[in-house]
């Protein structure tokens, strides 16, 4: 786990999960998300996005995929001292990243 992230761990801003087969879940608070949407067919309202980490190694491969198959970016490739990310929707205009750790 990156310095950042334990720290936000230890402060309670997040609350991590690390399942049997070793995905690791993290959880994010967003105290500031809008209240939830009363349509119970819009269930994913107070999620902010979804992060999948993928190997350092294949991460400009996955944006050059995201371009080619013109899919809509929100913002990135960004570059933080933890890795590199890049948000988009997906077809229901949930945002997604994916995420890679920095190349030690």
């Amino acid at each position: 786990m990156p310095s950042t992230l334990r720290s936000l761990v230890e402060a309670g801003k997040v609350t991590n999960f690390v399942t049997p087969d070793g995905i690791v879940v993290d959880l994010f608070s967003e105290p500031d998300l809008s209240p939830p949407d009363p349509d119970p067919h819009r269930g994913f309202t107070r999620v902010n996005h979804l992060a999948f980490d993928i190997d350092p190694q294949l991460f400009d491969q996955a944006v050059e995929v995201l371009k080619q198959n013109q899919i809509p970016i929100d913002h990135g490739p960004v570059t933080r001292p933890t890795g590199r990310g890049i948000y988009f929707y997906d077809p229901d205009g949930f945002m997604v990243e994916i995420r890679c750790d920095a190349i030690e």
